[in-house]
């Protein structure tokens, strides 16, 4: 029997974080997805760069890219330094790709990656997820409401 998945994951350290996903679309599955990397890339994110806000990901073949990401030349690097732009090669189970791109074929959803860690264990992970994205009215109610929210918390602080 398969071992249940947490409903969380261990994020032990947050590199980077794409905030504006989950205002611009409706998250729907999120899964976490190993990255393929070289070594400057590595010292590079454990030095807290990188960025995500304009990447993407898409599903080629038998495989899942992340593409648009930026993780910066590792300063003390040499002539091994890396592309800060690659598309990077994201690690993921056979039955969760096939899922991906069932979805992103049939649903026209879209990947986005939401942040980039590293979890207990020292490895670096992507929080992947299945969006669809949101209409302008859509976007105009989730800022209502988050206006409606910050209020309700500033009359309860005030009145007790």
């Amino acid at each position: 029997m398969a071992r249940p998945r947490p409903e969380t994951f261990d994020k032990k350290k947050i590199v980077a974080e794409n905030r504006r996903a989950r205002f611009e679309y409706f998250i729907d599955d999120v899964f976490e997805a190993g990255i393929a990397l070289q070594g400057t890339e590595v010292k590079s994110l454990r030095f807290g760069e990188g960025h995500i806000a304009e990447s993407y990901a898409e599903v080629k073949g038998e495989q899942v890219w992340l593409v648009n990401s930026n993780i910066p030349e590792f300063s003390h690097g040499n002539r091994y330094n890396h592309e800060p732009k690659r598309p990077r090669k994201l690690l993921l189970h056979e039955r969760e790709i096939a899922r991906m791109h069932g979805a992103v074929e049939r649903k026209g959803m879209t990947l986005v990656p939401l942040s980039i860690y590293f979890n207990s264990r020292g490895k670096a992970k992507v929080e992947l997820a299945l969006a669809r994205g949101k209409k302008t009215h859509d976007k105009r109610e989730t800022i209502k409401e988050r206006d409606w929210k910050r209020d309700q918390q500033r009359i309860m602080k005030a009145h007790g």
